[in-house]
C-alpha cells in the first residue's frame, strides 16, 4: 500500500501560490505510514526511493505543464517522533523549505528510508533515549535530514514557449 499512496500523490491537487504558502503547505503536504498489517520486510528501501523520484518526475511534469515560472521543490523527510515519511512541494527553493527547524538538503533518499523501514516501534520514544541529567534551557537538536529535488525547471526534452 505505502508504494500506491506514494504514487498517487502526483495525482492529489497541487497548489503553487508563493503568496500563500499556508495554503500550499496544507493542500501538498502528504503523511505515509504502512498500512495496517503491511509488514516492512515486504518493502525494500530501492523499490520505496524509486516510487518517490517517480512522483517527482510526475510533479515536475504537472509544474511544467501549468507553466508555473519560479522554484519549485519536492521534499521528503522522515518523521521520527511520528514514525511516518512525509513529504511535500512548495514554490521554493531546497533552501528556503518551511521548517521551523535546522535541516540539511541530502540527495540520497535511501538512508531516511531505511530508517524508516527499520523502525520496530514507529513512534515510540524508548526509556533509554529519555536520558536522566540536568535540565537545559534550550534542547539542542541537530539538523535533520531532507531530500530535495528540484522540480520547477522544464521537463527534459520540452522548451518553454
Amino acid at each position: 500500500m505505502l508504494l500506491t499512496w506514494i504514487a498517487e500523490i502526483a495525482d492529489d491537487p497541487l497548489a503553487l501560490d508563493p503568496a500563500d504558502r499556508r495554503v500550499e503547505w496544507e493542500t501538498n503536504t502528504w503523511r505515509l505510514n504502512l498500512a495496517e498489517g503491511e509488514d516492512p520486510r515486504s518493502l525494500s528501501a530501492p523499490e520505496v526511493v524509486g516510487a518517490f523520484e517517480r512522483t517527482a518526475e510526475a510533479i515536475r511534469r504537472r509544474v511544467f505543464d501549468r507553466g508555473f515560472v519560479g522554484p519549485v521543490t519536492f521534499y521528503v523527510w522522515r518523521d521520527e517522533q511520528a514514525g511516518q515519511l512525509r513529504c511535500s512541494t512548495g514554490s521554493v527553493a531546497a533552501d528556503e523549505l518551511p521548517f521551523r527547524g535546522a535541516y540539511v538538503p541530502v540527495a540520497d533518499l535511501g538512508p531516511l528510508v531505511e530508517g524508516f523501514l527499520a523502525d520496530e516501534e514507529p513512534g515510540a520514544v524508548g526509556w533509554v533515549e529519555l536520558a536522566e541529567g540536568e535540565a537545559q534551557d534550550e534542547p539542542v537538536v541537530a539538523p535533520f535530514p531532507v531530500w530535495v529535488r528540484d522540480v520547477g525547471r522544464p521537463y527534459p526534452g520540452r522548451a518553454l514557449a
